[in-house]
């Protein structure tokens, strides 16, 4: 390693993606700013999309799958007549038609099947691999491969605006949902095709636009104060899963923890996976992140993923 990266850095930047970047290439420019050992991005935006992208430094980064797991929130603005090979505005032109001025009810109708869980099958232009190789790699060749249909949710589908042949739409979604897909197959069930002129993300798992910090604010930071300056802008290892029922342990019982051990909590707010944090003091009024576990059937928490630093 580089000994420019030569920074311990742990904690989570939520970053707001620009345009024309993709997930890491974003990482790699913010990486160098902070100077970082370690980091590691929570799941591709496209080069097209921008918005809400957390990033893991550190220890953090032992917490990315669950940020990889989590639902979704975008506004996406969709052309309709006319369709490309990508579905977004960055391929070719295979398709176009003439898009009726319809009423905001016929926008309404055709958007009601497209709420819920249902089947969605990946475009060719993604990163899933087949034999080793990126899909999208092999659809610039030309080539098609077969790609099984996966269940998705649709929990959110709000119509903004309809300014013929302009849709805007917000939409909240499961993991692995690919919302050009989605805008693919309305403009379908519309007749008429389209494809993704824009796709703004508002939020991932917990983390809003409102808490994001742009490229150029970090670079602006760095060139006045240094990279160390750059920590104020870092959200906690554990606020991945923030979110998630949490345990409360004693020091002792971290200990055994942090040994493997299965041990009884103080308390515990859920019975499936939780955070899991220890008292700092003798009146228990604080507590500090130790990681991740399980509750077993009888009561103890089971260690999965722990900070190292615990």
């Amino acid at each position: 390693m580089s000994r420019y990266f030569n920074r311990s850095v742990n904690g989570l930047l939520v970053l707001d993606k620009p345009t024309g970047l993709s997930s890491n290439q974003a990482l790699q420019q913010v990486r160098r700013l902070y100077r970082a050992e370690k980091a590691g991005h929570t799941g591709s935006l496209d080069p097209l999309a921008y918005g809400v992208l957390p990033l893991c430094f550190g220890e953090a980064t032992k917490f990315s799958q669950y940020l990889l797991d989590s639902d979704k929130v975008y506004r996406v603005t969709a052309l309709l007549g006319v369709t490309t090979d990508s579905g977004d505005a960055e391929g070719l032109v295979t398709r176009t038609c003439s898009v009726p001025a319809w009423p905001v009810s016929h926008i309404e109708s055709a958007l009601a099947p497209f709420r819920g869980t249902f089947q969605q099958v990946p475009p060719m232009f993604s990163a899933l691999k087949h034999k080793g190789q990126p899909l999208y790699k092999l659809a610039r060749q030309g080539i098609t491969v077969h790609r099984g249909a996966r269940e998705i949710t649709v929990r959110q589908l709000t119509l903004l605006q309809w300014e013929p042949p302009k849709l805007t739409l917000e939409v909240a979604v499961s993991k692995g949902t690919y919302v050009r897909t989605l805008i693919e197959d309305i403009g379908r069930a519309l007749g008429v095709g389209g494809h993704v002129l824009a796709l703004r993300r508002l939020q991932a798992g917990s983390f809003l636009l409102s808490q994001t910090v742009s490229v150029a604010q970090l670079t602006a930071l760095a060139e006045q104060e240094g990279p160390e300056a750059l920590d104020r802008c870092l959200q906690p290892i554990g606020s991945a899963v923030s979110h998630w029922p949490k345990a409360l342990l004693s020091r002792e019982s971290t200990i055994k923890l942090l040994q493997g051990q299965a041990v009884v909590p103080i308390e515990v707010s859920g019975d499936d996976w939780v955070q899991i944090h220890h008292v700092l003091d003798d009146h228990g009024s604080q507590d500090g992140f130790v990681g991740v576990g399980e509750v077993l059937a009888d009561g103890r928490v089971a260690p999965r993923r722990l900070v190292r630093s615990a």
